[in-house]
């Protein structure tokens, strides 16, 4: 490699798109890792690869070590918009900036979130199952619901948040709006209801979305307490992180008919065992963590991340995209 380009790892998971714009340059010299890589192998291939000066991640982890192995780190990015796979602290302590995609995904996510809406509201494999199994006559015993005019909580009023208060509003629901750091009147000049307080908002709802990030402050939210102010004809939908919602208390909850039913993407473990048991209740609903990863998210995401790591290496950083915003100026 030429002293003066800059090496620049990604991983498998980024489109065309992305490459391309990197690829352009000629002081860029672009490798590849798996998604799935193990910690160990990630660590011995920043080490081999040193210096590395730029990384663009899927879900694998990366902190201390890895700054250490990479030896001159000068951006580390994601191909999304979560980051609890990375060691904020670590890297500023660094002076190396975290990127996210922006609001690449984000109408993704909150396309996402209603399609499991009206899947469970319109109990859509009962549907398949009577008219495929020779059951029509069963149809009036298992009748769907409608969206309109039901009550959905929205917990996070950021870039997911916002777009799936949209689409509520649009199937004619009352929209709650939960979100601490938003202020109450920005929440009310958009079009919704602010609601200050979660417990009383948890037993107005008919379906709860949940768009909070992963934090020490969120992890574990959603237990059996909070979960035993819903009602029980209400929906849980879960596009955020694994860990918010405390999987045994849901699958209590579902299991004795104190929740009506769940829409879940993200899991504890990812991947989760077969052997979890909410995987075995009929009102549970299912995806591989992909609720952002549509084709054309995926595309958006690697472009936005593409130029995220150019901004840094040419000196002036999308600064709206940086989580670490300590490492600025």
């Amino acid at each position: 490699m030429a002293a003066n380009k800059k090496k620049i790892l990604v991983t498998e998971s980024m489109s065309k798109t992305g490459r391309a714009l990197l690829n352009a340059r000629d002081d860029i010299e672009l490798l590849e890792f798996p998604n799935m890589i193990s910690s160990e192998d990630f660590q011995a291939m920043l080490r081999a690869q040193a210096p590395v000066h730029g990384v663009a991640l899927g879900a694998t982890r990366f902190g201390e070590v890895e700054l250490q192995a990479a030896g001159d780190m000068k951006v580390v990015t994601r191909i999304g918009v979560g980051y609890d796979a990375v060691d904020v602290p670590a890297l500023s302590r660094h002076k190396v900036p975290l990127m996210v995609a922006g609001t690449a995904n984000s109408p993704s996510v909150a396309e996402c979130a209603l399609f499991m809406m009206l899947t469970l509201a319109k109990r859509a494999a009962e549907m398949h199952a009577l008219v495929t199994e020779g059951t029509w006559p069963q149809r009036l015993g298992k009748l769907p619901y409608d969206l309109f005019g039901k009550s959905v909580l929205i917990v996070g009023f950021g870039r997911i948040g916002t777009r799936t208060a949209k689409r509520c509003q649009a199937m004619e629901m009352q929209v709650l709006v939960y979100d601490p750091y938003k202020s109450a009147a920005d929440i009310r000049a958009a079009g919704y209801e602010a609601v200050p307080e979660l417990n009383a908002a948890l037993a107005r709802a008919d379906f709860l979305t949940i768009h909070c990030p992963k934090t020490p402050e969120t992890v574990g939210m959603f237990n059996g307490a909070l979960l035993r102010l819903m009602k029980p004809t209400a929906y849980l939908i879960n596009t955020a992180r694994g860990g918010i919602v405390d999987e045994k208390a849901l699958y209590d909850a579902l299991a004795s008919g104190r929740l009506a039913g769940a829409g879940l993407d993200v899991f504890e473990q990812e991947p989760p065992p077969v052997s979890n048991p909410l995987f075995k209740l009929p009102n549970v609903i299912t995806a591989p963590h992909v609720a952002g990863v549509t084709r054309e998210a995926v595309d958006r995401m690697s472009e936005q991340t593409a130029r995220n790591i150019l901004s840094v290496l040419d000196g002036d950083p999308i600064q709206q995209n940086v989580i670490n915003q300590d490492v600025l100026g």
